[in-house]
């Protein structure tokens, strides 16, 4: 990657934490709170954010409607859309820190194309092993074996390419190419078939049911929590391959274990409620620019929590909008997102 082509990361000093980054800390674990009530309690049906309150905290779990309404459709929901999107997220700040580019996410190593082709396998193709009513589970086990095989793939070439733009386009290629067959299957697919594939391919946080929740949180909690211990080694990597080296940083084995996270936390995701847009690539910016800083130990919370906020209210925003029509939550991630695209490439301080 040439110096013109390079996001240069030292250009905002790594510092202490600061008395105003520990207010901006605790603004937005309040704002987090806040939002996550505000997801619950808006909707059809109104609930004041009171009685979401006092329903979650004294599980409050009767034949009212309220009850129903909360711990069955909207509290599963707003758990999996904050949980999706701080994962969404860190990816995007961990690879975009991994190739020093600003306009990376993890959308562009291909892993939310494997997901896709192979729903596209299921729901067009007719993979379904046999089983005439497919599950949830079996929709989640297909997209996830897609992401699964695609970062496989990803790391294996990590092992025997040494460039990371050569790995870069690798990606790009591996998922212009499961675009490409999965064009195929829609091609030839029945009308209803792609109208609902198209759907599921636009991503929600629609549906989710506590078993989905408590698994998503299972696989995805623990790598958020990788992320976190990456921090001071991703610190070294934004200098240049060879600081971190002499700062001890195995470097092949760094170079394999940030694809494999920042894959993986794409594909719990993808798996569960179809590709999101534009959060992985937006949101790391947006904790930059609000704490100042390039430093991972600051910017991985602050990510974890902006993913949660902005997510939640995207979900929030594609179901209210034009209720009772539900949008899809890429349709809003994109116009929140490409604004910030746009602002980030033709800001002098961002050298591409």
């Amino acid at each position: 990657m040439s110096n013109s082509t390079v996001w240069d990361a030292t250009k905002h000093p790594n510092r202490l934490l600061s008395g105003n980054n520990v207010l901006i800390f605790c603004l937005l674990f309040a704002a987090l709170v806040f939002v996550f009530l505000l997801n619950i309690g808006i909707g059809s049906i109104k609930i004041s954010l009171p009685d979401v309150a006092s329903i979650i905290i004294h599980r409050i779990r009767n034949d009212s409607v309220n009850s129903v309404i909360v711990w069955d459709i909207r509290l599963p929901r707003s758990l999996a859309a904050v949980t999706g999107g701080a994962a969404i997220a860190v990816a995007g700040l961990m690879l975009q820190t991994f190739f020093r580019n600003p306009i990376v996410d993890s959308y562009v190593l291909g892993v939310s194309s494997g997901s896709t082709l192979f729903m596209a396998l299921i729901m067009l193709g007719g993979f379904t092993l046999g089983i005439s009513t497919l599950s949830p589970f079996f929709m989640f086990f297909g997209a996830f074996l897609g992401a699964l095989i695609v970062t496989a793939a990803i790391l294996l070439f990590a092992c025997k390419v040494r460039s990371a733009v050569t790995l870069l386009v690798i990606g790009l290629m591996i998922g212009y190419l499961c675009s490409a067959a999965t064009g195929l299957f829609t091609t030839f697919a029945d009308n209803e078939k792609v109208k609902g594939f198209m759907m599921w391919s636009m991503g929600s946080f629609a549906g989710f049911t506590w078993e989905q929740v408590k698994l998503l949180t299972f696989l995805g909690v623990p790598f958020l929590f990788l992320s976190l211990a990456v921090s001071k080694p991703l610190n070294a990597f934004m200098l240049g391959e060879d600081y971190a080296k002499s700062m001890g940083v195995n470097i092949k084995f760094f170079r394999i274990f940030i694809i494999f996270v920042a894959s993986l936390l794409t594909a719990i995701v993808t798996a569960f409620a179809g590709p999101i847009a534009f959060v992985g690539m937006a949101v790391p910016h947006i904790a930059r620019l609000t704490l100042r800083t390039s430093d991972n130990r600051f910017l991985m919370p602050a990510t974890i929590l902006f993913g949660g906020i902005i997510t939640s209210l995207c979900d929030l925003v594609a179901r209210t909008i034009l209720a009772p029509s539900e949008l899809t939550i890429s349709t809003v991630t994109s116009f929140f997102g490409v604004p910030i695209v746009i602002w980030l490439l033709m800001n002098r301080r961002t050298v591409l």
